[in-house]
This record gives C-alpha cells, structure tokens and sequence, in this order.
C-alpha cells in the first residue's frame, strides 16, 4: 500500500447554509460537520496524516471541534478553494506521501468503503474521481430562462469527494497553476486535466452528500437521526453525606461551603447520577460495577474520569448522547449561581452542546436527610441514541 495521506478543505465561509457559524463547523447530530469527516479519514486504516486547511480566524472553532482528536495543526486557506488546497498539499510535503486524497468537509457521509475505493483507483491510475449518473433531464438554458437545449446525459457523472492523485504530479499541477496566475478551477480534477493528467472515474456514494444549503442542514439531521435510530433512556440516582471540609464539587465544578461530601472519590453525587444514567441506558452495569469504591485507585479521584468513560462507551457502540437532564436536591449550598457553569461543564465533558444539558435544583422542603442537611441527593435521565442492530 503506498502512502496515503488527506487534505480536507475547510476554508469557505458557507454563507448559502445561513447561521451564525462557517457550516462547516455547524452541528449535524450534535457533531461539529467538520469533525464527521476528518475522523472519517483519521480513522481509516490506511491514511496517514490528514492535513485540514482553514481560515486563520477559525482556529478557535476548529480546536474545539477536533477536542479528543490527535491531529496535525491546521494549515491556512487562501482565497479560493484551490488556494486553500494548494496551501494544504505544501504543508504535507515533508511527508512525502505517494497519494493525496482531496476532501470537502461540507461531505461529512462519506464511507470508510469510498476511501478505499478511491485509494485502490488512484494507485491504479494515478488520478481518479468518485462519480454518480445523472439521472434526471439536463437542459442549458439562456439569459432569459428559455431552453436551448437538452443534452445527452448517458456521459455525465456528478462528481464527488474524495478525489486521488498522485502526490507530486498534483503538487506540481497546482504550483504551475499558481505560477501562470490560474486561480479559477473548481476541483482538482479539473486543475488535473488542464495539467495533462489522465483522470479516471470510481463509483461514488449517493448518501455522500454535499452540504450546502439550510435545507440540506435539514436532510443530514435525518440522515443521522436514521442511522441512529434507537432511542434509549437511562435513569441514576445517588446520594452522599456532609462532613467535613470547605467546599463541595458537583457537575464538575468546585463550589465554596462550610462542609465537604463524603465519598471516595470526589463525591461528586451530580456527576455520579449522571454516569449511572448513561451506563443505565446502554445497560452496562452501575457506576460501581466499573469504579468499586474497594479499589484505592479511586480514592479521591475526580468524577470527570467516571463521565468521560460513560461517554465513551456510548461512542464505542456507534452511539451519540442526545440529552442529558440532571436534578440537584439539597437546602445548601444554593445551585442556581453555577447552573450555567454546571451545564458548560456537563456538557464538555459529555462532547455534546449546551443546549442538551439541563440542571435543575430543588429542596425537599426540610424533609428527610436533605431536607435536614446531611447531604445532598441528585437525580438524573440520560438519553441516548444507538445504532440499529445494536444488541
């Protein structure tokens, strides 16, 4: 196998898709887009680097999408995509990779299957591009929306992402174009055929859609939502007791108090609540079945780590946290003050937005232990989502 490596283009502004964000950085299924289709790549077992090319005012965004993901640092877009692509073959020249695949992140279902398929053309050929068959009727039409013609459309393809080459040929089809001032073509294929290049054809993917528009926003969701298609809900409960200490940390974050939660770990009953929800909606035992209080290696250690392995059992089946729904009883300390900060942290930690996190506080009106402040009790509901056939 020749070395392989990627370059995702990621350096438009999507402006057609609307919001307040590049769509490429938009969610789809709770998941920044561009995150979907570098991983696609990241994971394949046959690619090496995968170099994403942005705009330098994106670097923020762009970190935060790739959380948890070993990648390469980005490299800089210019003002046309073929800039951009140029930009990110230069920074992969120290690899020396014998094939370069180019793709957009605006195609975030592309398969691992088209990746292998367009590596297998491309060694083949030196230059190959994944096609569909037009199958609808194709007529040019004048300035004034009268058809001229219709055309033949038995030799029309629609062309998709990931396009191979050769690393060095398109490497030097793009530097010549730069040089000759010829900023103006629209993939790389087309750069590859002004440079001489023979450029083959490979089956593309019809779900290997191009995400351009608000209502293809809409479509991907249903994708998604499709293949994740079975719902499951998860509940957790758990209690700890005062004693003492200086301060209490739930849902991840430190607050200030006359008295500390007694636990092994950190106590962090919130956080605890919410690992058993999710453990409970993929029926994988409790939080003690996995973290046994009996082991020291857990004394004192931070509930983050319970949370972060709750998630990523999820994400080890295929899976995506869709709402995680959090209830704090307690008469002190007062929970509404770090509500957002309870939520942001949540959140983080469970790789999902904001806006599927909530916090709720309440008392029990001075009955039982709470009401009585021995401790503090919490309440949770997970919902997730699995893949169809998941046992």
């Amino acid at each position: 196998m020749a070395g392989v490596a990627a370059v995702i283009v990621a350096a438009g502004r999507g402006s057609r898709a609307g919001g307040d964000l590049p769509k490429q950085f938009r969610p789809i299924g709770g998941e920044p887009m561009i995150r979907r289709s570098l991983l696609m790549l990241v994971e394949h077992p046959n690619v090496g680097p995968v170099q994403a090319v942005i705009r330098p005012e994106d670097l923020a965004l762009y970190l935060a999408s790739m959380d948890g993901i070993d990648v390469r640092q980005p490299a800089f877009g210019g003002a046309t995509r073929q800039a951009s692509v140029r930009a990110g073959l230069e920074a992969l020249q120290s690899s020396k990779p014998d094939i370069v695949l180019i793709h957009d992140a605006a195609r975030p279902f592309a398969s691992a299957a088209l990746v292998s398929r367009a590596i297998a053309a491309t060694e083949q050929s030196g230059a190959a591009i994944p096609v569909l068959p037009v199958t609808d009727t194709v007529k040019t039409v004048d300035a004034a929306g009268r058809v001229e013609k219709t055309l033949d459309r038995t030799s029309l393809r629609l062309v998709q992402t990931p396009q191979g080459f050769a690393f060095p040929a398109l490497l030097a089809a793009h530097r010549r174009a730069a040089a000759e001032g010829r900023e103006d073509f629209t993939d790389d294929a087309a750069l590859a055929e002004w440079a001489g290049l023979k450029v083959r054809v490979f089956p593309g993917e019809p779900g290997n859609i191009k995400i351009t528009t608000e209502d293809d926003f809409a479509r991907a969701e249903a994708i998604v939502f499709a293949t994740l298609g079975d719902v499951r809900t998860g509940t957790g409960i758990d209690v700890h007791a005062f004693g003492p200490g200086d301060h209490v940390t739930l849902g991840g974050i430190r607050i200030p108090h006359d008295r500390a939660l007694l636990g092994h770990s950190d106590a962090d009953v919130a956080l605890h609540a919410l690992v058993d929800a999710i453990l409970g909606a993929l029926a994988e035992g409790d939080i003690g079945a996995h973290f046994p209080p009996s082991d020291p290696q857990w004394r004192n250690a931070s509930s983050d780590r319970f949370l972060a392995f709750a998630v990523e059992r999820v994400k080890a089946r295929g899976g995506r946290i869709g709402h995680l729904d959090l209830t704090i009883v307690c008469e002190t300390p007062r929970i509404g003050p770090q509500r957002d900060a309870m939520r942001a942290r949540i959140a983080a930690l469970a790789g999902i937005a904001i806006e599927r996190v909530a916090v709720k506080a309440t008392t029990s009106e001075k009955l039982g232990f709470t009401g009585r402040g021995e401790g503090i009790a919490a309440y949770a509901t997970a919902t997730i989502r699995l893949p169809w056939g998941e046992p």
